[in-house]
């Protein structure tokens, strides 16, 4: 027993051990954070490729792997108008380092709304828009959803958001964690390697009106198969029969064809069908910004005598959602998309830079087409040339991927998806040749 005289300290200290004792003589509590409650996650499949191609030594390696663009010399590349702009930026003796507005930059989502609405769009005359600066397209998908599950869903409680199968990897786990349920719509056909557009339209038949549709504007992530203007046509008229709700997401506006107009024309055309609809827009792929994330989230109310007051309210419930994930977007990947978009000289410069990236990942297309039917490859290359943006579903299976890693130190995803941003002049006949001893061998 300890003495009645024991100091205070002391007597507490026993108590402490007594409850919690530990070797080193100091009271310990478990971790909560056991491997039943926080099991060890599995590697991003991606970033995991990207760094076994980067301890790969040998010497004719070849990343086709990550969605980012590279010239022909194999190395990023930076827009002259980025850079143009960029020096700008750099030489305004009013630059600062203060917070964006929790919105973001004025300048950037003024000008991307009348990008991806088009400057003469009814709804931004109608003040029936309203945009936030996101911290790239990653955050405004996720701001996206977390509004629609905060609010769309309180009116709508069995809403799911249907994706399309295969969709971009990073869309399922955006949705889940903000407690939306996924669904899926058929999209990619293995049969033709393009899209099942029969598939498609009958999984929004069947869906439960007033879904959550997410659609791909351009550049479709990871099969490069965009519907027709046609086929965009046929979708709208079943989503509005359905009261189903569009979810545009716009990685690749301007790089896919080169022209910023012709990439955006479905998201154009459901607005001017009176959808409401929101819209997720990255700059990282056609301003080469990867690192910077700069985005822009777009809210747009269908015409109606309330739209204006709707737009406002939509606005604020937006700005108290940014404001508690990241309290003011990053801002100097905002003012380079501001500056080029904002002045004609430069924005003209920056269309042709997309013509120059959209052009080369075009003539690869042709070239791989083109090398795998002059060596008589095994099956059908037209899809590499039907297809468009940065990435082409090659339809090889996961066993022949792993051959192509294995015996010719080539990367690419799983599915058989590669960046065709990947492929240069010095290598694209390596490529080739490596496909078709593979495609070969696995017959």
């Amino acid at each position: 027993m300890p003495s009645p005289t024991s100091p205070p300290r002391t007597r507490l200290a026993q108590i402490q051990q007594h409850i919690s004792p530990s070797t080193s003589g100091t009271a310990t509590m478990a971790t909560p954070f056991v491997a039943s409650i926080v099991p060890q996650a599995p590697e991003d499949p991606l970033f995991g490729l990207m760094a076994a191609y980067k301890a790969d030594t040998s010497p004719q390696k070849v990343d086709l792997g990550i969605g980012a663009y590279r010239g022909d010399d194999a190395k990023p590349w930076v827009l002259p108008v980025v850079k143009k702009a960029d020096d700008l930026i750099r030489s305004d003796p009013e630059l600062n380092h203060e917070y964006a507005p929790i919105a973001g930059l004025a300048p950037l989502t003024s000008a991307s709304q009348k990008l991806m609405l088009g400057g003469d769009s009814p709804a931004i005359k109608e003040n029936r828009v309203t945009s936030l600066q996101t911290v790239s397209g990653t955050g405004a998908v996720h701001l996206g959803a977390l509004f629609l599950s905060k609010f769309y869903r309180t009116v709508y409680p069995s809403t799911a958001i249907y994706v399309s199968n295969p969709t971009w990897a990073n869309h399922a786990q955006i949705i889940t964690n903000v407690h939306l349920p996924v669904a899926t719509y058929p999209y990619w056909s293995p049969k033709t390697r393009g899209l099942d557009i029969d598939g498609m339209l009958s999984a929004l038949e069947s869906a439960p009106a007033r879904s959550v549709i997410l659609l791909h504007v351009c550049a479709h992530n990871p099969t490069g198969v965009d519907p027709t203007q046609e086929q965009w046509k046929q979708i709208a008229e079943v989503m509005k029969r359905k009261a189903h709700f569009p979810f545009f997401d716009c990685a690749y506006q301007g790089f896919a064809s080169g022209d910023l107009a012709r990439d955006a024309w479905a998201v154009r055309y459901f607005v001017d069908l009176g959808f409401e609809l929101v819209i997720a827009q990255s700059f990282a792929k056609n301003f080469g910004l990867y690192g910077q994330r700069a985005g822009a989230f777009h809210y747009v109310s269908a015409p109606a005598a309330e739209a204006q007051d709707t737009t406002k309210r939509v606005a604020s419930q937006l700005a108290i959602l940014q404001r508690s994930e990241i309290s003011n977007p990053p801002i100097y990947g905002a003012r380079i998309v501001a500056k080029v978009l904002n002045d004609p000289g430069l924005f003209a410069e920056w269309e042709e830079n997309l013509r120059e990236m959209s052009g080369r990942i075009i003539s690869m297309r042709n070239a791989l087409r083109g090398k795998l039917e002059e060596l008589g490859t095994p099956g059908t290359w037209n899809h590499v040339t039907d297809q468009i943006g940065m990435f082409s579903f090659t339809g090889l299976n996961e066993k022949q991927v792993g051959l192509l890693r294995s015996e010719a130190h080539i990367y690419m995803t799983k599915n058989g998806r590669i960046s065709m941003a990947g492929l240069n002049t010095k290598n694209v006949e390596y490529v080739a040749r490596a496909i078709d001893k593979v495609v070969r061998a696995t017959q």
